[in-house]
């Protein structure tokens, strides 16, 4: 049984599928301009294709992402939890991480349990600021 993690923000949506051991098949990074259905039929489609009848695990999380978990009763891990998980998982001994979303930045410390700051009424430096300057300069984002 595969599993796949859905993360979906305010900007962008990523996703990682595991096997049973836990090991990567696949992950992507990308923009959902505001289509978030459309960019999960397109996952979904391509997990049946490449792995037809398949059971599969589906977990959500991210700022857009519990709206979703809800609707469709799926299980929904919130994100600060999520990456510290993560980070004591795959980067034991980090005492900081810096996370630049969509519309705000979070600061976990990790060491002497967790602290979480966060700058939740400024976007600047963030997935949308970069947008909507993007759009403004008529450059693309990359």
């Amino acid at each position: 049984m595969k599993q796949l993690g859905l993360d979906i923000g305010s900007t962008t949506l990523k996703y990682v599928l595991l096997d049973e051991q836990n090991q990567l098949l696949s992950c992507k990074y990308q923009r959902h301009g505001a289509k978030i259905g459309e960019k999960l039929d397109e996952i979904l489609c391509q997990f049946e294709t490449a792995y037809p009848g398949e059971e599969l695990i589906l977990t959500v999380s991210g700022s857009a992402g519990l709206g979703l978990s809800e609707s469709l009763d799926l299980p929904f891990v919130q994100e600060v939890f999520a990456t510290r998980v993560a980070a004591k998982r795959l980067a034991p001994g980090t005492d900081c991480i810096i996370e630049l979303g969509g519309e705000d930045a979070k600061i976990l410390f990790l060491t002497n349990g967790l602290e979480v700051r966060m700058n939740g009424s400024c976007a600047g430096g963030t997935g949308a600021f970069i947008d909507q300057m993007a759009t403004l300069m008529n450059v693309t984002v990359n």
